[in-house]
């Protein structure tokens, strides 16, 4: 006899393990893929040009979103790209020791943020189909906390790990092929669990591919509305630009770390790398996020926004620090770090609310596709040429840059204009 399928299941069996499932290829794609390259031997140039485009599928995913709608159910997706993901760490473990592994792995990266991508998509969905509105409600801090934490293991315990191997006698091949390997039987196992443990809703179906009201219909006119409006370009150049600088530091503070001091860099460890960045600098990143959201729901988000601008950009100058006095001391290197990380999560509020503020009326969810592949974007774009203009400048001359690439920030947040009671509780 077939057993029914749960329609419901207790939201804690399966939030914070899609999270987990959620948080951890992104940052395997973007930021973990930029130490493992480094400590591979491949230039500043190369790692930032070619993992810049691994930002691609989040900057196209609203264009195929509709059809993750209209092709299956959302729990489909999410365990579909779940196996597939798996698949892709395995596949990128076999090809860390190849002769053509950039090529090889570079591919499978691709593929791994194509399905990340994806997986955005439908587990988002999945949330709002698979929980009551008063569930939704609680249970967001509950996302953003597994999310966070699946990021901490990545870039932080997982790079520990691979460090550790290191200095084990493992070769720097062997000792990341053994960490991705565990990845990817983490992520089997989720999608094993997730067959079983995701809830069945009732609403979560194909939706209907009728020309007058399908998916598509619905996101071309969001579309055109998005556009249309008459601030747009403010919108846009805020979107772009509000993080022009953090871009392309983000890019290279790992190959920093690791650098030889002989090179400009200070001669970390991948331990110490994961340390450092992975956890410390990870953690000040969450509760800079917390602050900034406990302070906007008091005063409001005009009130704090220049505040906010200043946290995230100002702070870029402590690596012009780091570059010259090349501190030997790790805690010194921690607290630099966490503080620049601290001022990005509290600045990055803004930035976030801001993007809420727009997408509000009767294309939310479309505008707000819309919106994070814009964002998206201004991330990609600046990040390209970030590893070339290090090379040629110097990790002392790229961070005075950065500095200087902060002045697009500050421009844009004076262009804009926000609603004094908006966010505000």
């Amino acid at each position: 006899m077939k057993l029914a399928k749960p329609a419901a299941r207790n939201p804690w069996a399966w939030v914070p393990t899609l999270y987990l499932a959620e948080g951890a290829p992104y940052v395997m794609a973007m930021t973990v893929s930029v130490i493992l390259y480094k400590r591979l031997g491949v230039s500043n140039t190369e790692i930032a040009f070619y993992t810049s485009w691994l930002y691609l599928p989040w900057v196209i995913k609203p264009l195929w979103s509709p059809f993750v709608d209209m092709f299956r159910t959302k729990r489909f997706w999410i365990v579909a790209m779940q196996l597939v993901l798996g698949a892709s760490f395995a596949c990128v473990a076999l090809t860390i020791p190849a002769p053509a592994f950039f090529r090889y792995t570079l591919a499978f990266f691709w593929i791994m943020a194509f399905s990340s991508a994806t997986h955005d998509i439908a587990a988002d969905g999945f949330y709002m189909l698979g929980l009551q509105e008063r569930q939704q409600a609680a249970f967001i801090g509950v996302r953003t906390i597994f999310y966070r934490i699946a990021m901490i293991a990545a870039k932080g315990i997982l790079v520990v790990l691979a460090g550790t191997l290191e200095t084990r006698g493992f070769s720097v091949a062997s000792a990341w092929s053994v960490t991705f390997f565990l990845l990817a039987a983490i992520m089997l196992a989720l999608f094993c669990y997730h067959l079983f443990a995701l809830p069945c809703p009732a609403l979560d179906r194909p939706v209907p591919r009728a020309p007058s009201g399908s998916a598509s219909a619905t996101f071309l006119r969001g579309f055109i509305t998005f556009f249309r409006r008459k601030e747009i370009v403010a919108i846009l150049a805020f979107f772009l630009l509000y993080r022009f600088a953090e871009a392309q530091l983000v890019k290279m503070v790992a190959p920093f770390l690791l650098d030889p001091r002989t090179r400009g860099g200070l001669g970390l460890s991948t331990s110490e790398v994961g340390i450092v960045y992975g956890t410390v600098g990870a953690i000040a990143l969450m509760a800079g996020g917390l602050l900034g959201g406990w302070v906007i729901s008091k005063n409001g988000l005009k009130h704090w926004l220049w505040i906010m601008v200043s946290a995230m950009h100002l702070p870029d100058a402590i690596f012009i620090y780091l570059s010259r006095a090349m501190p030997e001391s790790l805690y010194a290197i921690n607290a630099a770090v966490a503080l620049e990380q601290f001022g990005y999560g509290f600045g990055f509020t803004a930035y976030s609310l801001f993007m809420i503020m727009v997408c509000e009326g009767e294309y939310k969810t479309v505008h707000y596709a819309i919106a994070t592949g814009i964002m998206a974007l201004g991330m990609m774009i600046p990040a390209m040429s970030s590893g070339w203009i290090q090379e040629q400048l110097g990790y002392s001359g790229f961070f005075l840059w950065i500095l200087i690439s902060t002045i697009p920030g500050f421009i844009v947040a004076a262009m804009i204009k926000i609603d004094p009671a908006f966010g505000r509780n």
